[in-house]
């Protein structure tokens, strides 16, 4: 039943209409549905799209899903990729059509876009404490024995609440959680000793709305991480689900939960998870990392363990930005038609690649330019030499930050290497 949701959801999306809700999208596509446009496969340059466009590469999205379905069989790691990275139906259905377990998300609302679109294993990294949530969240799973959803616990407040909220719903399935072990003094989220753990699992044994299932957290978030620091982290937190184990807190399950994994230290967890035990129940050893599918040119590229062990593969950055050139008051300076509104910039402002002609079409390397600043709907961009950039040019921007590209377009041209538009991807944020 999942997948015909699934499908029957993807098939919704390509009947929605085109209009102006969506950018950049070729006016006279007005009234087409998107499926109707993605078969006319169009030419990003010159179908009709304007400026600016947010272009996601198909080859290197591919690319992406195959090297980590790849790289977690190799490593023994079941795969909840993070989805609030992109929020995107027609990507999750990739995701698990490349063997993904299921998909992690970080709020309420994320699941219930998940769950309509018949996605039946959820990994929910935060603590839940709004009544109204898990209320819905306890008709969710009453109604579907299938329905699969694992979130944290990192306080005897939250469990309290949990609880009173669970069985004011009249919860008749228990909400499988997991003890989030914080990442030290000065992290995020997370329980900070290991006598507080211990004080999680007693309660959780005295409440019947919620079932210990294992241990997890996010070590990305260790303070001023390094392998040793990350490595060291993951140990306790493996030597924790041990000491649960072997005190009986996991009695009766099917399977124990160990879960971590970010996109900058999957090597660590990776390597530590393989050092787990055996315990008194198969272990789901489950990797989190999210920022893959679409990867950046900036923070992940420069944080991907892959520059850490290059003979397992490499992603690909997947996005770019292409503005146009819209003023040129001085030869060392030109606008581009694309700003906070269009761009990531929370973790590093876009950067030129790639100048394609406004006369010609012909492409070159972005050499001598810089972006220094974003206005609302306005990038700033240096030049060397007067003839870098003429009005009416358009310039690819490399990107960083997937989360914060993909909420800024909701209809996202998935395009092929010679600038054919395959499809167009949905985003929900």
């Amino acid at each position: 039943m999942s997948g015909e949701r699934l499908t029957q959801g993807l098939t919704e999306l390509a009947q929605e209409r085109v209009d102006h809700r969506f950018k950049a999208l070729p006016p006279d596509a007005e009234g087409l549905t998107v499926g109707e446009l993605a078969a006319e496969r169009r030419n990003l340059f010159d179908g009709g799209f304007t400026t600016p466009v947010l272009a996601l590469s198909a080859e290197a999205v591919e690319h992406n899903l195959a090297l980590m379905e790849t790289y977690a069989e190799r490593h023994g790691l079941a795969f909840a990729p993070h989805g609030k990275t992109c929020m995107a139906p027609q990507l999750f259905a990739r995701q698990l059509e490349y063997g993904a377990w299921g998909i992690t998300a970080a709020v309420p609302h994320q699941v219930r876009v998940y769950r309509a679109y018949g996605i039946q294993k959820i990994f929910l990294a935060n603590q839940v404490v709004d009544p109204v949530a898990l209320r819905w969240l306890a008709a969710e799973l009453a109604a579907d024995p299938d329905f699969h959803l694992i979130c944290y616990v990192d306080s005897l407040r939250g469990i309290e609440l949990m609880d009173r909220a669970l069985r004011e719903a009249g919860a008749t399935r228990p909400v499988d959680v997991v003890i989030e072990l914080g990442a030290g003094e000065g992290a995020r989220t997370g329980v900070r000793t290991d006598a507080e753990c211990l004080e999680l699992a007693d309660a959780l044994a005295g409440a019947d709305t919620l079932r210990l299932v294992g241990m997890a957290g996010y070590e990305a978030e260790v303070p001023d991480a390094t392998g040793e620091l990350v490595t060291a982290w993951l140990r306790r937190l493996v030597a924790l689900t041990v000491e649960f184990d072997k005190a009986g807190r996991f009695a009766d399950l099917g399977q124990i939960v160990v879960s971590a994994g970010g996109s900058a230290w999957f090597d660590a967890v990776a390597e530590v998870f393989a050092e787990i035990p055996e315990l008194s129940a198969p272990v789901l050893k489950l990797l989190r990392s999210g920022a893959y599918v679409s990867h950046d040119d900036a923070h992940y590229r420069r944080l991907t363990p892959f520059n850490r062990i290059p003979e397992e593969g490499a992603l690909h950055p997947a996005f770019r930005l292409w503005a146009q050139v819209v003023s040129r008051p001085s030869s060392e300076q030109a606008f581009l038609n694309a700003g906070k509104r269009d761009a990531a910039y929370d973790l590093g402002l876009p950067q030129p690649q790639v100048v394609r002609s406004g006369r010609d079409g012909s492409e070159r390397p972005a050499d001598g330019l810089g972006l220094t600043k974003l206005s609302d709907q306005h990038a700033w961009v240096t030049t060397e030499r007067a003839g870098d950039l003429e009005v009416g040019d358009w310039v690819a921007l490399g990107l960083s930050h997937p989360c914060t590209i993909f909420e800024k377009w909701q209809l996202i041209p998935l395009v092929e290497q010679d600038g054919t538009v395959t499809d167009f991807v949905r985003t929900f944020f």
